[in-house]
């Protein structure tokens, strides 16, 4: 998970959807002219987060299945709703602007053909349509090219840019460290939770890290403007939910999304049959595994660290190059997904409808998230209607479900509650004595 943060953090190209967060503030770091720390934050942060989930897999894997197994349709549902305000309120500035971005990714994300019926939804006729927009296509467009527009469209480059930066400020400071400790730990915990539920994955556990963090600290207005704690908590929660994200699928068989399904398929070739019993039957595969681990994370240092200098010596290439570069490796990379022009063109729309989204100042993290989820919304709402026959009551009924509505409800009364202490009110005016001159 963590090598998509690094051209989120320089160049604000996320290759995930996890590491759409970490772009928020990493990149703004960047234009500071500090993204030697941030990536060096991002790579301990993922470091210890990816650790501390390969303990929690090979210490309570089989009664963290058991727990996963209590979350169905309607627990899924109301998880999915609370992720989706968590997401709302990543903005700067009202919070309507979250809402109707979410919204807007809710909605792009039941393009194409209706999973239970077949039909086509909101595709003009168009057969290109027919799969759905592609979420690279999206964060491409609305983060990548729309980066490289707006920064076309100023008079003057950010000197950060294009400076040479000393190698004593890739380091970061005590106060960086200090800063972004507890919320890694905050991260990797929500992380390493979310993980372990089949379909949150690594994207929901960013989201909601940064969410949290933006709740918990003192200023966060320093958020979206290079703030530590943006880029520390997600990164942990991301690479916690990747390892945790084993639990189901080694041990009930239940894979969270398409990487684990294929490393379903894979245990399945093997000859190798995910249950309860997978340590005890197959021991040296389990530990193997666990094994494996340990040495993909100490890779991440090795080869992550050294080389911090070098990525930060892509900033010194002037923009005049350095765009065009940026433009060619965008079509070379939507095109080799489907090889199919219309990606490219979608691209260029997103691009410049991205590019109106920064004038406006609405950030397209949540618009992200909801197109991700708006199939499993859409789904596990199916699902649990069908269960209940109808009755919403469903999700009220059942305590887990129950609680995180409970919990959806706060978060939004105390967001609502922020907003109107910090409403603007017209001043009182002070009762003046008729007659008198007052300096």
């Amino acid at each position: 998970m963590y090598g998509g943060s690094t051209v989120a953090i320089l160049l604000n190209l996320p290759g995930t959807a996890a590491s759409a967060v970490v772009a928020l503030d990493g990149h703004a770091m960047a234009k500071q002219g500090r993204a030697g720390p941030a990536l060096v934050i991002t790579t301990l942060s993922s470091f210890f987060g990816g650790c501390v989930a390969i303990v929690i897999v090979s210490a309570f894997a089989p009664p963290l299945a058991q727990f996963a197994l209590r979350f169905q349709s309607p627990e899924y549902f109301s998880l999915m709703v609370m992720g989706l305000l968590a997401a709302a309120i990543l903005v700067q500035g009202p919070l309507l602007k979250g809402i109707g971005m979410v919204l807007l990714g809710l909605l792009l994300g039941v393009v194409g053909l209706d999973s239970i019926s077949g039909m086509p939804r909101y595709t003009f006729g168009n057969l290109h349509l027919f799969d759905g927009i592609s979420f690279v296509v999206v964060v491409i467009g609305l983060f990548g090219l729309a980066e490289v527009i707006h920064n076309l469209s100023l008079s003057g480059r950010n000197q950060a840019f294009t400076k040479p930066v000393p190698w004593r400020e890739l380091i970061p400071t005590k106060q960086d460290m200090a800063a972004s400790s507890l919320p890694t730990l905050r991260g990797t915990a929500l992380g390493s939770f979310l993980g372990v539920l089949p379909g949150a994955g690594p994207a929901i556990a960013s989201f909601a890290a940064y969410a949290v963090e933006k709740r918990v600290t003192k200023h966060p207005e320093q958020f979206g403007k290079g703030a530590i704690a943006g880029i520390s908590a997600p990164e942990g929660a991301n690479n916690a939910a990747a390892q945790t994200a084993f639990v189901p699928t080694l041990t009930l068989g239940v894979p969270g999304d398409a990487i684990m399904a294929l490393m379903l398929g894979a245990l399945m070739v093997h000859g190798l049959t995910p249950g309860p019993q997978i340590i005890q039957n197959n021991p040296e595969f389990f530990w193997g595994l666990i094994a494996s681990f340990w040495l993909g994370n100490l890779l991440l240092l090795i080869l992550n660290l050294p080389v911090v200098g070098l990525w930060i010596r892509l900033l010194a290439i002037p923009y005049r190059i350095l765009f065009p570069t940026i433009l060619a490796f965008i079509a070379i990379g939507i095109y080799s997904l489907h090889r199919d022009p219309f990606d490219v063109y979608l691209v260029m729309i997103t691009g410049f409808v991205g590019f109106v989204f920064i004038k406006l100042r609405m950030e397209a993290a949540p618009l992200l998230l909801g197109l991700i989820l708006s199939p499993m919304v859409e789904n596990n709402l199916l699902r649990s209607m069908l269960i209940s026959r109808g009755d919403p009551m469903i999700f009220v009924e059942r305590p887990i479900s129950a609680a995180f509505l409970a919990a959806t409800l706060v978060i939004l009364a105390v967001v609502v509650a922020g907003s109107i202490r910090r409403w603007p009110r017209r001043p009182t005016p002070t009762p003046t004595n008729q007659g008198r001159n007052h300096p």
